[in-house]
């Protein structure tokens, strides 16, 4: 794979989508082409706001806080958008963690 290979992300709740490089962070690709299509906390892993459900396509993660990412939801495809890296086009869904340590605000239309 070229490294500058881009794949495309859909979340599926709003119809959001945007392009991530195969070495970018899902959230901070998202952030960097003026999007606002999955809320947005720490970036580091820890407050779960960013957690998604990856409905479709290959992935790896790299740390994530286990409060907010089980190994058995890691297992069903949940993850930390901060935290995520496309090896392939993307379909997501929002999934904020129980445990968020950060409110999160409706978005118009949920």
């Amino acid at each position: 794979m070229a490294p500058d290979h881009r794949h495309r992300v859909t979340i599926r709740d709003n119809g959001g989508s945007f392009t991530c490089g195969a070495d970018d962070r899902v959230l901070i690709a998202m952030e960097k082409g003026g999007k606002a299509d999955i809320p947005v906390g720490c970036r580091g892993g820890g407050c779960g706001v960013c957690r998604v459900r990856v409905l479709e396509g290959a992935f790896e993660t790299g740390p994530m806080s286990k409060r907010h990412v089980g190994p058995a939801e890691k297992a069903q495809g949940l993850a930390l958008a901060c935290r995520l890296y496309p090896r392939g086009d993307l379909v997501l869904a929002l999934d904020v963690s129980p445990h968020c340590l950060y409110p999160v605000e409706e978005t118009a239309g949920s």
